[in-house]
């Protein structure tokens, strides 16, 4: 939603790689480590993927009329009660009796990890085999999906990380080996991290604190730069789908950009009228951390100029009856959403609304390049099926034949013939090597307003875009131009 770091090799690990008959798990499920033999069939798992607005959630339902299908919910937002329309939930009465799970089910100021929903979901699959069902994983949350089917998590390998760096250590020797941490905030800032680990720090967004404070702690922990912890081995490993616990099979459901965007800036508006900013209202609070739980989702943070405004405009004696009847501010607000008039708070809600358009946008392209990558850089077999009419005509009769169909035929092939559709890694590129997956150098776009670009992948896609080539060809020069600055 949701991000490689080198692990302790134990004599178990190097049996692996030297072609030992068995593998065992480096994921531990239901608290213990399982061991599966080579030729043993793995456990079947349909993945459905996809941008926001594309159609996930109803396919999956709608697979339910074909097989005996229950839903694992890999939405990041979704996991967490509340903010029911804001976060998109399938309402009960839409989900047609198919089992949900892990939908609502996490409270909202939990911090709900890629590590933990791959241990949540992992028994939830093993329940649901054992009915005689099919699991089906659907949700936006590429990094969830990719903790769910790779071989280990970043966090398994801290964990031995851990053991090794500090195991022989006195406790005066650990404390040494940390930085301070424990004061303000200021001290989890991004210079800090810079002046420990500038590679680490360009990986990452001045902004997100979240990150910044990760890879803090993780450094306070182990003693190790994360940038070293974060490649080498575990970056060979990480993200890619042989040796995982499953055969999977991964349906992308998309559609084309254009569309999609006019698509979640008209769900923005119904959400608006079917309550959105009364569920922001609940979960407001002026000293909100916005960095962790359900108040990360698109959505809330947006709003928070309005609401503080609204109700610094109220005076005490309002205040004192808004706080004694919500709904009364509650109407309030909805009144100021159905007015016409221009005043400051219009002109705020106004803003925050538009905002929230313009981030789903962005949401919607940022999850269509993690399909990308999981498919380029990875090697995820990967089958698309494209949504784009049957959104755009808002037609139910295209959406079973553009959509559902389709999607049918690859997952009967799947269930009833093991090899038909299995993963030809060496086709989709598994044979790339960690130089060619470079994932950590900067490159700044000045062409672009300084645009940050993560990863020789990223980079090359960009240069390839329609806006950067239309922007190269106005700005170039006889004398040249400096349109990119590398960082290592």
């Amino acid at each position: 939603m949701n991000e490689l770091q080198q692990p302790k090799v134990t004599a178990r690990e190097e049996k692996m790689e030297n072609g030992g008959d068995q593998r065992r798990n480096l994921n531990p499920s239901n608290g213990g480590e399982e061991q599966l033999n080579k030729e043993e069939q793995k456990p079947k798992v349909v993945v459905i993927m996809g941008p926001t607005g594309s159609g996930k959630s109803k396919l999956a339902i709608d697979l339910a009329s074909h097989f005996p299908v229950e839903i694992i919910n890999a939405d990041s937002m979704q996991v967490y009660k509340g903010l029911d329309v804001l976060s998109n939930k399938v309402p009960l009465q839409e989900q047609k009796g198919v089992p949900h799970h892990l939908l609502g089910t996490v409270g909202p100021n939990v911090e709900f990890t890629a590590k933990e929903f791959r241990d949540s979901a992992i028994p939830l699959i093993s329940e649901i085999l054992s009915r005689n069902h099919v699991p089906v994983v659907v949700g936006g949350s590429n990094f969830y999906i990719q903790a769910l089917v790779s071989r280990f998590l970043y966090d398994d390998s801290v964990e031995d990380m851990d053991e090794s760096c500090c195991s022989g250590l006195s406790g005066y020797e650990q404390a040494d080996l940390q930085p301070d941490l424990t004061g303000d905030h200021s001290n989890y800032s991004y210079e800090l991290l810079k002046d420990l680990d500038p590679v680490a720090a360009n990986r990452i967004h001045p902004n997100n604190d979240r990150k910044i404070n990760q890879y803090l702690s993780l450094y306070a922990r182990t003693g190790v730069l994360p940038s070293k912890l974060y490649q080498g081995k575990a970056a060979e490993n990480w993200g890619w789908v042989d040796n995982c616990r499953f055969n999977c099979c991964f349906i992308a459901v998309d559609a084309a950009t254009s569309v999609l965007d006019r698509y979640v800036e008209q769900r923005v508006d119904c959400m608006m009228d079917a309550g959105l900013l009364d569920e922001v209202y609940d979960i407001y609070n002026v000293n909100a951390d916005y960095t962790r739980g359900l108040r990360q989702a698109i959505g809330v943070r947006e709003f928070e100029d309005f609401l503080h405004a609204s109700l610094s405009e109220a005076d005490s004696a309002y205040l004192n009856l808004i706080h004694k009847d919500v709904e009364t501010f509650k109407v309030s607000m909805r009144s100021i959403l159905k007015s016409s008039v221009n005043n400051q708070l219009k002109t705020l809600l106004d803003e925050a609304i538009d905002r929230v358009k313009l981030n789903t946008r962005r949401l919607v392209r940022y999850q269509k390049r993690r399909l990308n990558r999981l498919q380029t850089l990875f090697g995820w077999d990967i089958h698309h099926v494209d949504s784009t009419e049957s959104i755009s005509c808002k037609s139910d009769e295209l959406w079973a034949i553009q959509v559902v169909g389709p999607a049918l035929k690859i997952i009967r092939a799947f269930l009833t013939e093991d090899e038909r559709l299995a993963p030809n890694l060496e086709a989709n590129g598994a044979s790339v090597n960690l130089i060619e997956r470079d994932l950590w150098t900067q490159y700044i776009c000045k062409a672009c307003g300084d645009k940050v670009l993560r990863g020789t992948h990223e980079w090359e896609q960009h240069k390839q875009g329609r806006r950067h080539r239309k922007r190269i060809s106005h700005l170039r020069k006889p004398q040249g131009f400096g349109l990119v600055d590398q960082q290592q």
